[in-house]
């Protein structure tokens, strides 16, 4: 996040970075050079030394970092281990597809938010078109705590 929100403004020091954020500058550390790796980041020696994204943040989607970082999208795991236990596992089929859909839906969002959608959040709900409820879904109903409508805090 604080590489995106300081996109060409230079290389930002870990220990800045750990600051900002609240992180052990050893745990950024790793994950830095899991970025640099994958080239996501770039460092920079030096006095004016540290990191600096590679690309805009506009074109790196949120599920490209999370990947990265944390692999499979948890608990589901990924989508070719789900549909070999929908092929394998009749007793457990409908679960997994269950599974398999909410990993893609999850999926399908982190695709298409990206690092800007994220350190700009009014520009990223701008972008998004209202969705119009469909005519065969129930409308919600509120939820009634106590049988009064409020709820105890």
């Amino acid at each position: 996040m604080v590489l995106a929100r300081r996109y060409n403004q230079g290389a930002i020091r870990v220990r800045d970075i750990a600051y900002e954020e609240g992180l052990p500058e050893k745990f950024l550390e790793l994950i830095l050079l899991e970025m640099k790796n994958a080239r996501l980041v770039e460092s920079v020696r030096g006095a004016k030394g540290g990191y600096a994204l590679r690309h805009a943040p506009s074109e790196i989607p949120l599920s490209t970092i999370i990947h990265l970082i944390d692999g499979a999208l948890a608990p589901f795991g990924d989508a070719e281990q789900l549909r070999t236990l929908i092929d394998s596992d009749a007793e457990h089929r409908a679960l997994y597809l269950v599974f398999l859909d909410v990993r893609d839906a999850a999926a399908h969002i982190l695709d298409n938010v990206t690092l800007a959608d994220i350190v700009a959040p009014d520009a990223a709900a701008r972008k998004k078109k209202p969705q119009r409820k469909k005519e065969s879904e129930p409308a919600l109903l509120p939820m009634l705590v106590n049988g009064n409508g409020r709820s105890h805090e």
